[in-house]
Formats: C-alpha cells, sequence, structure tokens
C-alpha cells in the first residue's frame, strides 16, 4: 500500500478535521461542486464507541466516496486496545490513512485526558500511537495536535512525536488553553520543521491555525519551511476557500452550492444527525452582501430542508 502523504504536491493545503462540519455530505458537497482541498479527514471519532453498542450509532461518520479520496479516519480515545481494533477497521474499509486526534481542546474530553490532553500523558500516547500502527499495518499514521496544553512546549513535544516513526503531523500553533481565542504561533509551528529536519525527515510537517484560503496556505508553508497547511474554520466563512486561481464568487454561486447541500443532506438517510447540524453551514454561504444578516437569521428559524428551500427561492 502506497503511503498517500508522500504523492502529495509539495507544499499542499489539507481540509481540516471538524465537529458537525466535515461529515460525509459536506465533503461530498465539496468533492463535487466546489474547489477541493488536496487531502481531506473525517470528523473526531470515538473508538470507544466504534467498540460498543454505541458501533451502528457511530459507523456512519466513516461513510465516505472514491470522490472524496485521499481521505483520512481521524480517531480518538484513551483505550489502545480500541485504537488497535479501530485501526484495523479502518483497513478493512480502505481509507488512505489513519490520523490520531492529540489536539481537541473541548473541555470535557480534555477532563477525561483525551485529545490535547495527552501531551502531557506521553507514556499512554506513546502506547496509543503503537497501538494504531500495529493495527494500521501499512496504512500512513499521522497526528494532529497543538504546541502545549497550557503551555507551549513544542520542542519537548514534538520531539516526542517524531520519535514515534509517524507520516505526518499537523501542529495548531495554540495550546490547548488558548483555544482559538489568540493570533496562531507560527514561528512555534516553525520549530516542528526545525526539529523534523534534524529527527524525523520522512515525517511531514503541516501548520494549522487562521489560515483562511489556500494561497495563503501555500504561502505560510513556503515562508515557515513546512510540508503543508490546513485549514478549518476559513472554510466556514468562505466555500470558495480552496480556490487556486483569482476568479470571483458571486451569492447566486453560493446560493446554488447551498441548495445542492440542503438537498444532498435531505437525500442522506444513514446519518442520525438532526437538521440542526445544516445550521453551521448557512453562515458559509450567506454572507458579505446586503441583507445577508436577515436571510440567515430567517434560515435559522427554518425546521427542515424543505422551509429552507421555499425560503431560497
Amino acid at each position: 500500500m502506497t503511503n498517500f502523504w508522500t504523492k502529495l504536491p509539495k507544499p499542499f493545503v489539507a481540509l481540516a478535521p471538524m465537529e458537525n462540519v466535515t461529515d460525509f455530505v459536506f465533503r461530498e458537497i465539496v468533492s463535487l461542486y466546489l474547489p477541493r482541498p488536496d487531502v481531506m479527514f473525517t470528523e473526531f471519532t470515538n473508538v470507544e464507541a466504534l467498540n460498543s453498542a454505541g458501533l451502528e450509532k457511530t459507523i456512519y461518520r466513516f461513510k465516505f466516496s472514491e470522490k472524496q479520496r485521499p481521505i483520512v479516519a481521524q480517531i480518538w480515545g484513551l483505550n489502545p486496545k480500541n485504537y488497535y481494533k479501530t485501526a484495523k477497521l479502518i483497513v478493512d474499509m480502505d481509507f488512505d490513512g489513519i490520523d490520531i486526534n492529540m489536539g481537541c481542546p473541548d473541555k470535557a474530553v480534555v477532563k477525561i485526558g483525551a485529545c490535547s490532553a495527552l501531551i502531557n500523558n506521553r507514556p499512554l500516547a506513546k502506547e496509543i500511537i503503537e497501538a494504531t500502527k500495529k493495527g494500521a499495518g501499512k496504512l500512513p499514521v499521522s497526528v494532529k495536535t497543538r504546541i502545549g496544553l497550557t503551555k507551549v512546549v513544542t520542542n519537548e513535544w514534538i520531539t516526542f512525536l517524531l520519535e514515534q516513526n509517524i507520516a505526518a503531523i499537523t501542529v495548531h500553533g495554540r495550546t490547548s488553553k488558548q483555544m482559538s481565542n489568540v493570533p496562531a504561533d507560527w514561528d512555534e509551528i516553525a520549530k516542528a520543521a526545525i526539529i523534523k529536519n534534524k529527527i524525523s525527515q520522512n515525517t511531514l510537517i503541516v501548520g494549522n491555525g487562521g489560515v483562511k484560503n489556500y494561497n495563503e496556505g501555500i504561502d505560510l508553508s513556503k515562508k515557515y519551511g513546512l510540508d503543508g497547511a490546513m485549514i478549518a474554520t476559513g472554510m466556514l466563512s468562505n466555500p470558495w476557500a480552496f480556490e487556486r486561481t483569482d476568479k470571483k464568487y458571486s451569492l447566486n454561486d453560493n446560493e446554488e452550492i447551498l441548495i445542492k447541500h440542503l438537498n444532498l443532506y435531505n437525500k442522506t438517510k444513514e446519518s442520525n444527525k438532526g437538521y440542526g447540524v445544516m445550521k453551521k453551514f448557512f453562515k458559509m454561504y450567506v454572507n458579505n452582501f446586503e441583507g445577508a444578516s436577515a436571510l440567515r437569521n430567517k434560515l435559522m428559524e427554518t425546521k427542515n430542508v424543505n422551509e429552507a428551500l421555499e425560503l431560497l427561492k
């Protein structure tokens, strides 16, 4: 099996895994109708839920189409045995890679010792990476993380991760405590690239934090010596964030994609998410024009797809 990371353009720009955003429907819309990233990720998916009675209510998160490749399954949790079993499942489902979430700053998740809390629990982080790699076989394993939990520990933490011999590390340039309340520190992200050149030159370093569009991602990658960059919330204000050219898009273009998004959501029944999840996308499509706020407010009051489509007419 080929390590897809080695086949990406350099530098590349990825679409970040985002809860209740990068689900199957959104990734399909991006793949079919929007300028697309070089690689996409699923939402965060819990390994404990996948190895319990919660499997049926969780497995839909791993639905993907061939158009979405390369596609990486992102997982989180605490039990190394469940990481091992989940990695084997991901291999069987024919994903292109596995990404371990060691960066989510959600307080409930950190409180139980998962995700970004693993920055301060390296013995468990090591067990998790080893178990995932064992289950993954030849499938590449990567990690998405931050520069620290409550304080910046870039040098020690990234050195530790690079010693684990993984395919890629995405570094969000904020601590977990900072959430997204301060500008990302790209100088700290650059340190990861410097350390990589000393320890594990084959591991790719991806920068994350405040990237607004594709061209900015390319520029930041070159400026800070990175292999690539990742766009997260930048996409939530601009569906055309991965446009490579200077092409301009109109309100009509946005409305056309929103209608396709609503229709595909309505057609896709395997997701057990309610209609409320669609409302997160209204600001992405309906912004930067006179009357946008009023229309968004009306869309937020809709109770189903048909009401939203009728309003857009």
